[in-house]
């Protein structure tokens, strides 16, 4: 009886956080282009790459209604590629971006947004991780746990949001909006190298920057 209860409280932490991660991409990419924010941009690109992740998760979830899980999939190990390429690429082109903007001197005109979406993302991150943790806990799952170690990453992406998007608002210099970009572009890619290789040994364990243990 309570591992069903704890398995329905999983299922919807898994369907929160791919709303929550759509929602604040299309917000986030909305406002990172009109207000030439490369951080910002880059953060809402990752929520959208977080979906992909995302989904996979809530598919394997839903396969523990069922029976134990020991192994990812067909779909998950797909899911994992896919998310692990779409990082890798996010990455690349942040550093593209990156060298754009200091070539140009374009600034953001305010990084307000990014201040304001970075605070809910801290909030929200911080729930889903602790409520995940009390799920895997709950469940003696090592999956689950491991999906709220890779939520502890998000969160961790948003306080670069939040440190690099504040600094801005205040001393108004272009290197920080290129720095915050670029500490994003190395959580991108280091999620993206270890979410391929996840996929390759096919794992259970978080492959999220090495937070995970």
């Amino acid at each position: 009886m309570k591992s069903s209860k704890w398995l329905r409280i999983a299922l919807w932490l898994s369907i929160i956080t791919i709303v929550y991660n759509i929602a604040e991409g299309l917000v986030s990419v909305y406002f990172g282009s009109t207000d030439d924010t490369l951080v910002l941009l880059g953060f809402g690109v990752d929520s959208f790459v977080e979906v992909i992740s995302g989904i996979g998760i809530l598919h394997m979830v839903i396969r523990m209604q069922h029976s134990e899980i020991k192994d990812h999939d067909k779909f998950e190990r797909l899911a994992l590629r896919i998310t692990g390429i779409a990082f890798i690429l996010l990455a690349i082109g942040l550093i593209a971006g990156s060298i754009l903007k200091l070539i140009t001197k374009s600034t953001p005109e305010t990084t307000l947004p990014g201040i304001i979406i970075a605070s809910l993302s801290i909030i929200t991150m911080y729930l889903l991780m602790n409520y995940k943790l009390k799920a895997g806990k709950a469940l003696n799952s090592k999956a689950i746990t491991a999906d709220a170690h890779c939520t502890k990453t998000c969160l961790y992406l948003s306080f670069i949001l939040l440190a690099s998007s504040l600094l801005y608002e205040f001393v108004k210099i272009n290197y920080i909006d290129v720095a915050g970009s670029i500490g994003i572009a190395w959580y991108a890619f280091s999620e993206g190298r270890e979410s391929l290789e996840k996929a390759r040994k096919n794992q259970l364990s978080c492959g999220c920057s090495g937070n995970c243990h």
